[in-house]
C-alpha cells in the first residue's frame, strides 16, 4: 500500500508540472529565429506528436524552415494519474511506451498518425535512448516539467547544443544556470513575463491565475515565465537607455556591501560606476557590450555567487542582480 501511495504522490505531483503550450507561444517567439533553423535537426524532447504545439509548428513550417529533419519524443509513465467520475485519484492503464514523430520530409501525402511511433523505453528525456537523439540533433526546443529544468539544461549544456526552452525566470539565479548567464553564453528571450498555459484536467483548481474556458479547458498563467537561449537574437545587443543621475536619496546603499539598490531598472543611473543592486528582469534586457553580471543577491550563501543578503536600513529586500555599468569608468 505504501508504494501505491508514493506513486500517488508522484504522479499527482507529475500532473502539476505540467504546462502545455499554447500555439501562439510558439509562433510568437521562434518566428524571431527562422534563418537560424536552416537545414538543421531540430529535437523536440518533452512533445507528445499528437498533443504539443512545438510538434505542430515544425510539422507545419517544415518546409518554410527548411529543415533537415525533425525529432518529438514524448514521455509516458508506466503508472499515469487518472481521476473517477467521483474526482478520485485512481491510477490508469497507459503504455509503457514514449512515442517518436521522426521525420526529413513533409508534403501532401503526410499523415501524422502514421508518422508516429512507439520507442523502445518509457521516452524520458534522460533516458540513453532518448540522449542518442540529443547527440545528433542541432537544436532542441521544448517546454521541460518546470521541476526538471535544471536537468535538461545539464544535458543540454553537457553536449553542447543549441535551445530555445520554457522556464521559469528563478531557474536565472540556480547555480547550475547563473555562470553561464553571467558569462553571457546563455540569455533569455523576447517572451519574458506573462505566459498562459493549458494544464491537465485532472488539476487542482487555485485562488488566482486559474481558470476553465468555454470549452472546458483549464488554464493557469505565469508572470515569471521566460525563454532561455543561446541562439543569437537582436534584442540581447540593444543598448538599454538610461535616464536618471545618481541620487543617494533615491539610490540607498545596502547595509552589508558596498553597492546601490535600484528599485527598477527605468532607475538605473546612467552616471554611476559602482554595483548596482537590480531586479532579475534585468536578465531580459541585458547588454554585455552596456553592463557587466558581478554576482547575485539573495540569501548570502546560496552559491559562490551569492554576495550577501539584500538590506537597507536593517529591512531585507528581495533578491538583486548585480550588474556594473561598462560605460561608466
Amino acid at each position: 500500500m505504501s508504494n501505491t501511495n508514493t506513486n500517488l504522490h508522484k504522479a499527482k505531483k507529475s500532473r502539476d508540472d505540467e504546462f502545455y503550450t499554447t500555439y501562439e507561444t510558439v509562433v510568437d517567439e521562434l518566428s524571431y529565429y527562422k534563418e537560424q533553423f536552416r537545414d538543421k535537426i531540430v529535437l523536440c524532447n518533452c512533445d507528445n506528436p499528437f498533443e504539443s504545439n512545438f510538434c505542430k509548428y515544425f510539422v507545419d513550417n517544415f518546409n518554410n524552415l527548411k529543415l533537415k529533419r525533425l525529432i518529438c519524443t514524448s514521455y509516458s509513465p508506466s503508472e499515469p494519474i487518472q481521476m473517477d467520475i467521483f474526482g478520485n485519484v485512481t491510477i490508469g492503464f497507459q503504455s509503457k511506451y514514449g512515442k517518436i514523430l521522426d521525420v526529413t520530409k513533409v508534403d501532401d501525402s503526410f499523415d501524422l498518425s502514421s508518422s508516429v511511433h512507439d520507442l523502445k523505453g518509457n521516452g524520458d528525456f534522460r533516458s540513453r535512448e532518448c540522449i542518442e537523439y540529443l547527440k545528433i540533433c542541432d537544436i532542441v526546443v521544448t517546454n521541460p516539467p518546470f521541476s526538471l529544468f535544471k536537468k535538461m539544461f545539464a544535458l543540454i549544456m553537457q553536449h553542447q547544443k543549441h535551445f530555445l526552452i520554457i522556464g521559469n525566470q528563478n531557474a536565472l539565479t540556480y547555480k547550475e544556470i547563473f555562470p553561464y548567464v553571467q558569462n553571457n553564453q546563455v540569455w533569455t528571450g523576447y517572451q519574458f513575463g506573462e505566459m498562459k498555459f493549458r494544464v491537465p484536467q485532472d488539476s487542482e483548481p487555485r485562488a488566482t491565475r486559474y481558470w476553465v474556458d468555454e470549452t472546458g479547458q483549464k488554464w493557469r498563467s505565469l508572470g515569471n515565465a521566460m525563454w532561455l537561449t543561446n541562439l543569437d537574437n537582436a534584442r540581447r545587443h540593444e543598448t538599454l537607455k538610461l535616464i536618471k543621475r545618481f541620487d543617494p536619496e533615491i539610490h540607498q546603499k545596502y547595509d552589508n556591501f558596498d553597492a546601490i539598490h535600484i528599485r527598477n531598472i527605468t532607475e538605473i543611473p546612467f552616471d554611476y560606476q559602482g554595483i548596482m543592486g537590480v531586479p532579475i528582469t534585468i536578465i531580459n534586457r541585458y547588454n554585455s557590450e552596456q553592463f557587466e553580471i558581478v554576482g547575485e543577491a539573495n540569501h548570502g550563501c546560496d552559491n559562490e555567487f551569492d554576495f550577501f543578503k539584500p538590506t537597507i536600513n536593517g529591512k531585507e529586500t528581495f533578491k538583486r542582480i548585480l550588474i556594473r555599468n561598462k560605460y561608466v569608468v
